[in-house]
């Protein structure tokens, strides 16, 4: 019998300046809780809220989860790669 895969994730990427910030990470709990939130949007890129804003270019998105204390901006290619714009800490 053929083995059921789940739906396949989104790629994470990662901006200039997002980049430089994981650069900065030192600390375990920090990158932990930026694993677990990636996690979150790489499986479901729709997870976070849509900022208000200009229509034209990719709508960026914010997901927060305030028990792991992070906040990422981010937006969604149409082949589903979710491209990290900015890793803050909330």
């Amino acid at each position: 019998m053929p083995r059921q895969h789940g739906p396949r994730r989104a790629r994470i990427a990662f901006s200039d300046s997002a980049a430089k910030q994981l650069e900065s990470l030192t600390g375990e709990a920090d990158i932990h809780a930026l694993d677990r939130a990636l996690v979150v949007v790489s499986v479901d890129p729709e997870a976070g809220e849509p900022i208000p804003g200009d229509t034209v270019g990719p709508q960026l998105r914010e997901y927060a989860d305030e028990v792991e204390r992070v906040r990422l901006l981010y937006w969604v290619t149409a082949l589903r790669t979710v491209v990290v714009v900015a890793y803050l800490e909330v």
